[in-house]
């Protein structure tokens, strides 16, 4: 079969002469682009000019809380180093202690000694202290973090992964938004570190710029966070241990994030808002296996916890309406039926249509996604980007971006099957397997 681009562009300029005359037939051609995303869309643009108006006006920081940051590390070596000091060069006035707990400490001797090395340094910093706190046998991320929550002694506990350094004034901006009593968790952002390195590490830096700091800033602002990033949250301290603290399983950031939202429902003050210049820089997989075998764990977790574990808690009692809806639209909707769906509707519009009226089709939906993404990211490097000047760069990125966001749909849309089909989520790196066996099978 052959392109006739004569009939493709026929075709494409007869389905924008139908939407101009008659817009309902967006709803036909491309429904769930109109239900879904383009509603989320605008919440996220209107949260970003709410958040950069507010944050022009932010009062000083009213308290300087003791602050404990545990370091998850496994197998690190020497880019701990740069994680602890650029914790102790902060800007931050109060006491910080740094608790790099390292899991499995007898095979990961080299990260126990740097960070061992880092103790005499640590001490040239007035209220810097560090504690190295070994666990001797691998137990994975969770009792890594458990075992740092009940080591700390702040009053504030941030968690940071081992290979992720800060920008010298996230502990104020994070800091900052505890001042309200009713907050018991603050997200921070996360920018990519090595996005010069390949095509796909520019591609994910620039979905980091629009979909975490730019998207989580605006869904902040309407206390609809999606998740705290397990490389980056700060939580109280006594409100994390009466919870329990981290769970289990898998995907422990969204678990912890899904737990404290079942408080909304009876505290309908209490509220997650996001730092979005709390910067936090990490490295992102280089080539796209790396991706897709991260996006498989990411999406397959996201079908774990909402449709098995959590599904009960999709309670108004518990969530509060605006979180139940929010969280079923944007949580499963959204990210576990969305790619499914889209995927189906694509392979039945090649299985009916002629070819030219499918590229046409393929066409609408990038010159949508593409305004959808110049739009996020036009209003995310006017109002909350810090560095404008080194973000203009992803200006010349903005082509490619559709074509990349549709490709972990369809993987997405695997990730999903594979969870469903073959429990994905069993096979999780984030613990060994004796962990894992012995939690709850859900």
């Amino acid at each position: 079969m052959t392109l006739d681009l004569s009939a493709i562009f026929d075709t494409v300029w007869g389905i924008l002469g139908a939407i101009v005359s008659d817009p309902v037939m967006l709803y036909i051609l491309v429904p769930l682009i109109i239900l879904v995303e383009a509603p989320l869309t605008l919440v996220v643009l209107a949260g970003m000019l709410k958040w950069r108006w507010r944050y022009d006006r932010r009062p000083p920081l009213a308290s300087h809380p003791d602050v404990s940051c545990i370091i998850t590390c496994y197998g690190e070596g020497d880019a701990i180093i740069k994680t602890i000091l650029t914790l102790c060069e902060q800007t931050y006035p109060g006491n910080i202690e740094i608790i790099a707990v390292i899991d499995g400490a007898v095979q990961n001797g080299d990260t126990y000694q740097a960070a061992l090395d880092c103790e005499d340094v640590v001490q040239r910093y007035p209220k810097r202290k560090l504690v190295v706190l070994p666990k001797w046998q691998r137990g994975g991320r969770v009792s890594t973090l458990n075992a740092g929550l009940y080591a700390a002694t702040g009053d504030i506990v941030m968690n940071a992964d081992g290979d992720t350094s800060f920008d010298n004034n996230m502990m104020v901006e994070i800091i900052r938004e505890f001042d309200d009593p009713n907050v018991p968790a603050v997200g921070g952002a996360l920018r990519v570190r090595n996005d010069r390195v390949s095509l796909v590490t520019r591609m994910q830096a620039f979905e980091y710029m629009i979909s975490i700091q730019g998207g989580k800033t605006g869904l902040g602002e309407w206390n609809l966070l999606n998740n705290i990033s397990g490389a980056f949250g700060a939580f109280r301290r006594e409100f994390l241990k009466q919870i329990g603290g981290w769970d289990t399983h898998t995907a422990e950031d969204l678990d912890l994030t899904v737990r404290i939202k079942q408080y909304f429902g009876r505290h309908p003050n209490m509220r997650i808002p996001f730092a979005g210049r709390a910067i936090g820089h990490t490295d992102a997989p280089e080539t796209f296996k790396q991706l897709l075998n991260q996006r498989l764990r990411w999406d397959g977790d996201l079908v774990f916890l909402y449709l098995r574990k959590h599904r009960n808690a999709f309670s108004p009692r518990l969530l509060g309406i605006k979180t139940l809806v929010f969280t079923f639209v944007y949580g499963v909707l959204q990210n576990v039926l969305f790619p499914v769906l889209i995927v189906a509707f694509n392979i039945w519009i090649l299985a009916i249509y002629p070819l030219e009226f499918v590229v046409a089709i393929f066409a609408l939906q990038y010159s949508m996604y593409l305004v959808f993404a110049a739009l996020l990211f036009g209003v995310f490097w006017v109002g909350v980007s810090e560095r404008m000047t080194k973000d203009s760069i992803a200006w010349t990125w903005l082509p490619a971006y559709p074509l990349y966001t549709f490709i972990l749909r369809v993987f997405a849309a695997f990730a999903t099957l594979n969870e469903v089909l073959r429990r994905g989520h069993e096979e999780s790196n984030m613990a060994p397997w004796w962990v894992l066996k012995r939690g709850r099978r859900f």
